[in-house]
This record gives structure tokens, sequence and C-alpha cells, in this order.
């Protein structure tokens, strides 16, 4: 019956709109699943305070990497979907740019044992790399189920 309510009102087509939904679903899991990995993570580092970490250490509290996961996520997926279409063969430049991408990502990390930040240490720093590349592992996985890459 028209007007019902029962139709979709959008104007995508509905493959457009499901392969849609299923990437926005795909990316909210692996910023979820990114953010309990970094959480497991922080929570290591404050155990082993003794080697240089301490719960006065910003970084490794979830309001300061949560959000930053879900921007590392987000971020990724439109580097993603840009490789995706312009470069060819994708999967090849995937291969050499997202670890080249994921070292890039220490720099910051890196520089803050020379600063003045409280509760750091070298353990509080390995431990965001290993952050990074935990968003990296999540999210290359889940990229790959729901940006897939061309077959060639």
């Amino acid at each position: 019956m028209p007007g019902s309510g029962s139709a979709a009102t959008s104007s995508a087509p509905p493959g457009r709109r499901s392969g849609f939904l299923t990437a926005v679903g795909g990316l909210l899991a692996a910023a979820v699943t990114a953010s309990l990995g970094n959480a497991i993570v922080a929570l290591l580092a404050l155990l082993a305070r003794a080697a240089g970490a301490s719960h006065d250490f910003e970084p490794l509290t979830p309001r300061a990497y949560v959000p930053l996961t879900v921007v590392g996520v987000v971020l990724g997926a439109i580097g993603w979907a840009v490789v995706r279409r312009a470069a060819r063969p994708p999967p090849g430049v995937l291969r050499w740019l997202v670890p080249v991408v994921v070292v890039v990502s220490f720099v910051p990390d890196l520089a803050l044992l020379g600063g003045d930040t409280p509760g750091k240490g070298p353990l509080a720093v390995v431990a965001l790399m290993v952050m990074h590349v935990v968003v990296g592992g999540v999210a290359v996985i889940a990229y790959r189920r729901v940006l897939p890459l061309p077959v060639p």
C-alpha cells in the first residue's frame, strides 16, 4: 500500500544502502574491538608500573585512546578506500603502505620520551606503540571484509 511507511524512503538503490550499512557496521565493530584490545594493552602497561608506566600517564586512559582509536579506524578506512580506487594494484600498494603508516604513527609516541609528560616511561611509550599495531591489525581485518579489494 503506497504511503504505508513500510517502504524505504532513501533514493539510493537497496544494494548500495546495505553495502554502506555493512561498511559502517564493520568499521564500528573494528573501532570497538580495537578499543578493547587497547584497553588490555593499557591495563598490562599500568600493571607493570615498575617499568615506567603510571596512572598519571594520560594517553593510557580510555578518554584519550578510545577517540583516537575511532579516528584511526575512520582515517584508515578513508585511506584504504582511496588506495582501493586509485592504485593499481591496490593489494601491492597496501602491502607496503599499511606498515609504513603504522611505523610513522610511532613518531608522536617516541617524542613523548623527551618531554615532561607525567607518568611516562619507556614501557608507557612501547604500550602506545603496541596500541597503534592493535588498531592497524584490527582495522585491516575489518577493511578486508567490508571494503574488499578488487580481485585481479
